[in-house]
């Protein structure tokens, strides 16, 4: 019997979108491009900037980053949320809209021609926009597989222009306890920090998200800014940024610096290195019963393993 075995990025057909669909698409972001051209002009009077960003959504998906298990359903992924920042649980939804998104200033900084601050409605409406499905696993050990809308990473990189000195990026998100009262717990090295290696951050499947299934990003997923890094343990892709700094030293992360003895800088996941408490070689569906088999670098081996080549005396997986 000829067995075919499909990529792991390869599209089934039933979910593929209509060329007639496509092409109607296409049209209407070509009209949007003007107005993204023309950021450095001020928002246009009488109009909230969460409108103008409404108008960016849906956009096309990239057939090439696909994956052969359902969408988990929307409602779980806007309501089954990690974010200390807002409390420990995963119910942190309600109190996640009392975060500010307007205005939202990012900085990019440290070794680069350049240093920038610009608002985040102004970054995103320059960025080309494209729906990716990635996989996310979460290092406690569930599951989903989520439409995420945003831009490659390595465009980011782009406009910070990096000096040679730089091999890292570290990014950090908001710290306002006002507003995050989660951010009033001393004994959390507040603000999140997350980081990566400069290669890291270029590859093809880092990506920057600022939406998801087709809308703008609710605040409980991380809005207005977050990563996805869907080769790496969850906690690695960072919500609600506000500033990303190139580096030459590598940086420490928040989970890092809490208990590095179970979380370390690489975070790569791998079912066959257990987490000191549990283990990691299966993973729970987010809205099922069922588990599955955890895959090295959650399946993306073929994209990522490279990077690695020459590192076996780290600690590349957890």
């Amino acid at each position: 019997m000829h067995v075919v075995r499909r990529p792991g990025w390869a599209l089934p057909e039933r979910l593929a979108t209509p060329e007639n669909q496509f092409f109607d698409r296409r049209r209407a972001l070509g009209v949007l491009g003007g107005a993204a051209a023309a950021t450095a002009l001020p928002l246009s009077a009488g109009r909230a900037a969460s409108d103008l960003l409404a108008e960016l959504y849906p956009v096309p998906r990239n057939a090439r980053y696909t994956f052969e298990r359902p969408l988990t359903p929307e409602d779980l992924v806007t309501s089954y949320n990690n974010f200390y920042e807002f409390g420990s649980s995963k119910r942190i939804a309600r109190a996640a809209q009392a975060l500010k998104i307007q205005p939202w200033q990012v900085v990019i900084n440290g070794r680069v021609e350049r240093e920038l601050t610009l608002d985040a409605t102004d970054l995103i409406r320059q960025m080309p926009l494209e729906e990716r499905v990635y996989r996310l696993r979460c290092v406690e050990g569930w599951s989903m597989v989520v439409p995420w809308t945003g831009f490659p990473m390595a465009d980011l990189v782009k406009l910070a222009a990096p000096t040679s000195g730089a091999r890292y990026v570290r990014m950090e998100t908001f710290e306002d306890s006002s507003m995050a009262p989660g951010q009033r717990q001393f004994w959390y090295p507040w603000p999140y920090v997350e980081g990566l290696t400069l290669e890291e951050a270029t590859n093809e499947l880092a990506f920057i998200v600022t939406g998801v299934y087709g809308k703008p990003l609710p605040r409980q997923n991380g809005a207005p800014l977050r990563s996805a890094v869907p080769w790496k343990y969850g906690f690695k892709s960072i919500k609600s940024i506000v500033r990303f700094t190139f580096t030459d030293t590598r940086p420490v992360s928040f989970w890092e610096r809490l208990q590095d003895e179970e979380y370390g800088f690489w975070a790569n996941v791998n079912p066959e290195v257990p987490h000191p408490r549990w283990s990691q070689a299966t993973e729970r569906v987010v809205g099922s019963d069922e588990r599955v088999p955890t895959q090295l670098y959650n399946g993306y081996g073929a994209y990522v393993a490279a990077l690695y080549d020459g590192l076996q005396g780290e600690r590349l997986f957890m």
